[in-house]
């Protein structure tokens, strides 16, 4: 190999290395606290017969949809055996669900493969595609699409 095809193969090696390494940092990194950007109002749903809450979201969340995020909280089962699980702001004891939180502080995890098992009230940090809901009554208000475990 001649040195010049040597130092192109050598250019076009680090290059890759560095697109990578820019791809891996192309997602933000977000707390609870910018997911609390949200009003709610209360608004009569016809299929059930009840008010529920429906968002609207702040310019800084609007601005994150569809992007890669990376977030931490703690995990919450939903079904064990389907790998459902939803991540929290808060343990289970002050969630959503049992506690005085609001539905900005969950976010519901939807993985391309099952995962593995966590733990209630595990703390753990994921990555994925930010996807907000502002009108289907059966999901979360936050999913995260494509959802991996940063380790």
């Amino acid at each position: 190999m001649s040195l010049s095809k040597l130092g192109a193969s050598i250019w076009c090696v680090l290059l890759c290395c560095w697109v990578g390494v820019q791809s891996a940092q192309a997602q933000e990194i977000i707390d609870w606290e910018t997911l609390s950007d949200v009003e709610f109002e209360s608004r009569y749903y016809k299929d059930i017969d009840e008010y529920l809450w429906f968002p609207t979201f702040g310019e800084t969340i609007v601005m994150l949809e569809g992007k890669k995020i990376q977030i931490q909280g703690h995990i919450i089962p939903v079904d064990l055996e389907k790998g459902l699980y939803v991540l929290s702001a808060y343990p289970y004891s002050a969630c959503f669900f049992c506690g005085n939180a609001g539905p900005e502080s969950v976010m519901a995890l939807k993985f391309d493969g099952k995962p593995r098992r966590f733990e209630l009230d595990e703390i753990v940090t994921f990555k994925g595609i930010l996807q907000l809901n502002d009108n289907n009554v059966d999901e979360m208000n936050y999913i995260l699409l494509h959802t991996e475990e940063v380790r």
